[in-house]
């Protein structure tokens, strides 16, 4: 059933349905209901954000990879290079002619180079790091607080809203009880006058059929 019907009521009014009442309105219900499927998200509200987006070939084929260890749990990922942050070894020279060890001295040389360049760098920002990054940690914290609470307080006001357009509701209709019971009765009063009248004509309608009838034969 579209959820954007709505079904007026006045339950602060009506009487509770009894057993049978319920069990026939369920029933219309799911009649109904049978005829429109189901829709498990709002009508008016957009279909929900797919976390396709998000799953990057690196993450689909780590989550691959774990799925498919017997104990993923303890199952390390071994994307992450740790050499980088290790001096490399020299190179074995022994035996080598100079012509040979020269070059091989030089390419390691450039290697350390430019580990040791990496390691400094990476030294340096860990320690800005330490000094500045508490900080920028906390304040971050304290603004997503703050945007909690932001949103706890909106949140408080709907549920207040709502509570005051309940309470405003039943005010209302118990208000209008009494005179609501009186129109009622009065309904069901004026139709049953409605219907003695039909009947009454009906009754009429016969009697004038039989006099007329009763006149054509005498004739």
């Amino acid at each position: 059933m579209p959820i954007t019907i709505v079904h007026e009521s006045l339950p602060y009014i009506d009487p509770d349905p009894t057993p049978t009442e319920r069990a026939a309105a369920e029933a219309l219900i799911a009649a109904e209901r049978a005829l429109v499927p189901d829709d498990p998200y709002h009508a008016l509200l957009p279909p929900p954000a797919s976390p396709t987006p998000f799953l990057t070939p690196l993450l689909t084929t780590e989550l691959t990879r774990l799925s498919s260890a017997p104990t993923p749990q303890k199952s390390k990922l071994s994307a992450l290079d740790f050499t980088r942050y290790e001096a490399p070894d020299p190179p074995n020279t022994s035996g080598l002619p100079p012509s040979k060890t020269i070059p091989l001295l030089q390419t390691a040389l450039t290697a350390a180079y430019t580990s040791h360049t990496y390691i400094s760098s990476r030294r340096a920002h860990l320690a800005l790091l330490d000094s500045y990054g508490k900080n920028a940690w906390l304040v971050g914290n304290h603004q997503l607080e703050g945007e909690l609470k932001a949103l706890e307080r909106e949140l408080a006001e709907a549920r207040r809203k709502v509570d005051l357009v309940t309470l405003n509701r039943k005010e209302a209709q118990d208000a209008v009880a009494a005179e609501m019971v009186s129109l009622g009765e009065a309904w069901k009063s004026g139709v049953g006058r409605v219907l003695e009248t039909e009947a009454a004509v009906e009754g009429v309608r016969r009697e004038v059929l039989g006099v007329r009838r009763r006149v054509a034969e005498g004739e």
